[in-house]
């Protein structure tokens, strides 16, 4: 009974220990991306930060087309396959070098004959490159999660965040002139610059078997019956989880696109402060679920169901609990905080804010709920879902925004996180919990 305890208090102590090292380096990395929002906004006003802010969304929004779901591919398929499921990585990775080359030839074309002004148009053309950067970063951080190995996770994720800040920070303190749009623009390419880098080389090292999968045992010997898949196998698994990616940032970053050739960059720019403040709350569920339980999710959805339902029970609650307490205090916080770090120029972005704020515990919740519709054969389920619910975003932007700006946006933002929670709920007991 005693060892039994001690058993339960060990694990216990080991899930709280990894999940707060993920939050401290996430903090630190959204503190540092917090910072440099902050000091973008500062330095380049309304028009200047809403310009660059809305390029960088349109390269982030095709982001996730690059290695189109290679990530959240890996972690299900060694989730249901263990040690059997590196017979997928050398196709895996030929099929994320093409993604991501036709997509960065894409954004190119598009910074190019897209309908823009000079200035828009190089920025986007250099940032394109930043594209680069967040392939590197989301399959490392996957490999280190099949891994169990936290520490490097955090420090991996940290990372650019930490050098992007350095560089902005020097350039504004040392420039006689002021920090330029340029610069900030040049920075972005750099920082991505580094973290492929140093991504190709532990994908390489994956690659060739310098890689230790954690909850399955001790690597077996190589048999016959580790074929290796074919690309568009790859390709037909994968494919769910780049959508669901793409039509996340829809609906939850697309509004600073269409606030720009809606309504001009310094909406946009205003917005954007809004936009940073949600995405430092909106940290802390993405920790729990996506870098810490997500691999364990997979692995208890096909072989310890009782674990896997009482997970999915109880992290309702819990989430529900802590983004009601964070919907209270940006509500209170917001006009003290806008104006503090971001200055009197962007007043306007704690009206916004505050009707945000309601959909923080929408998110929390449906962050909970939705994780487990990325389990087994669920993901076309849930891609199905977001991108009603992308679509419904995008509706709402359009006849939103030219009434209302930037209080039309939050609003179009809270209706479609309360949708996604309403329709995750209805496809998590329908699909995956039909015996409860």
């Amino acid at each position: 009974m005693g060892a039994s305890v001690d058993r339960s208090l060990r694990l216990r102590l080991h899930v709280i220990s990894a999940i707060s090292l993920l939050w401290v380096g996430s903090l630190a990395g959204a503190g540092c991306a917090f910072l440099t929002q902050i000091m973008l906004a500062r330095h380049l006003a309304p028009a200047g930060f809403g310009a660059f802010a809305a390029s960088l969304n349109i390269v982030t929004l095709a982001a996730p087309l690059a290695s189109f779901g290679l990530g959240g591919f890996w972690l299900r398929i060694f989730g249901e396959e263990g040690w059997r499921a590196e017979r997928w990585l050398k196709p895996s990775l030929r099929y994320a070098i093409g993604t991501t080359t036709a997509v960065l030839a894409g954004l190119l074309l598009w910074a190019f004959f897209g309908p823009h002004d000079e200035q828009t148009r190089w920025i986007i053309a250099i940032l394109s490159f930043h594209l680069l950067g967040f392939v590197a970063v989301d399959l490392v951080s996957s490999k280190l999660q099949l891994e169990a190995r936290y520490r490097a996770l955090a420090l991996w994720q940290f990372f650019p965040h930490f050098v992007r800040l350095a560089l902005i920070a020097s350039l504004a303190w040392t420039m006689m002139r002021g920090l330029q749009l340029q610069d900030v623009v040049i920075v972005y390419a750099v920082t991505a610059a580094a973290a492929s880098g140093m991504g190709i080389r532990y994908l390489w090292q994956m690659r060739q078997g310098r890689f230790d999968l954690h909850g399955h045992g001790a690597r077996p010997e190589t048999s016959g019956e580790f074929v290796e898949p074919p690309l568009r196998q790859v390709a037909s698994i994968a494919w769910p989880f780049g959508m669901a990616g793409l039509f996340h940032l829809v609906y939850y970053q697309i509004d600073i696109v269409l606030l720009k050739y809606l309504q001009g960059d310094d909406a946009a720019g205003v917005y954007s402060v809004a936009f940073v403040v949600m995405g430092a709350v909106y940290m802390l569920p993405s920790v729990i679920y996506q870098k810490f339980l997500l691999p364990k999710i997979h692995r208890w959805a096909n072989h310890d169901r009782d674990r896997f339902v009482h997970v999915y029970r109880t992290g309702r609650l819990v989430m529900l609990g802590i983004g009601l307490a964070g919907m209270l205090a940006i509500w209170i916080l917001s006009p003290l905080v806008v104006n503090i770090l971001f200055g009197p120029d962007y007043s306007a972005a704690s009206t916004a804010l505050r009707i945000l704020a309601f959909a923080i515990p929408l998110r929390f919740v449906a962050t909970a709920v939705g994780s487990t519709l990325t389990t087994q054969d669920h993901m076309r389920t849930k891609v199905k879902l977001m991108g009603s619910v992308a679509v419904i975003n995008i509706v709402l932007n359009l006849a939103l925004i030219p009434i209302y700006g930037i209080n039309g946006a939050s609003v179009a933002t809270v209706v479609s996180e309360l949708t996604l929670l309403v329709l995750y709920y209805y496809g998590s007991r329908k699909y995956v919990f039909k015996e409860l």
